[in-house]
């Protein structure tokens, strides 16, 4: 199994916006937590939503570090069907490192559930007020961004 980074960020956005589900990191008192969240890009900044209240949303306001993952594919191969260390899977994967902002700007939030909700669909949202209210949304600018192709086949004399 070979790992590769990949350097091109066109093709790390591609990744991002191919996945429906982004799994945000955080943690506090050293204790780390993993949610899976709906998210949306727009340039260096991950936009994400939650309610304003619970454990992700204490951890986030006491230690706004945070690691965000997306993981794509999850093809089953191998060079030999009966060998257990040929197997791979092969995937890509895009890791960002950043700051939590909250945002409190009516307008802001806004328009921020309207890029959340065009990763997931192309029909134009409307929101009430009390909605946009009473939702959490925060961005995480990217300090980091990693991207990686996991599993791809080796590349030797006798099988290129």
């Amino acid at each position: 199994m070979r790992t590769y980074f990949i350097e091109d960020r066109k093709e790390i956005d591609e990744i991002i916006c191919s996945c429906k589900t982004c799994y945000f990191a955080m943690s506090v008192d050293d204790k780390p937590y993993v949610l899976p969240l709906n998210f949306a890009l727009e340039g260096d900044t991950i936009i994400l939503h939650s309610a304003m209240e619970g454990r992700m949303w204490e951890t986030i306001k006491s230690n706004p570090q945070v690691c965000i993952n997306w993981t794509l594919g999850e093809e089953l191969a191998w060079q030999d069907v009966r060998v257990g260390c040929s197997y791979r899977v092969k995937s890509k994967s895009v890791n960002v490192e950043g700051k939590v902002e909250f945002i409190d700007d009516f307008d802001e939030k806004y328009r921020c559930l309207g890029l959340i909700m065009k990763q997931y669909s192309e029909k134009e949202f409307k929101f009430g007020t009390p909605a946009v209210k009473n939702v959490g949304l925060f961005k995480v600018h990217i300090e980091t961004i990693t991207g990686k192709e996991f599993g791809a086949k080796a590349e030797t004399p006798w099988n290129s």
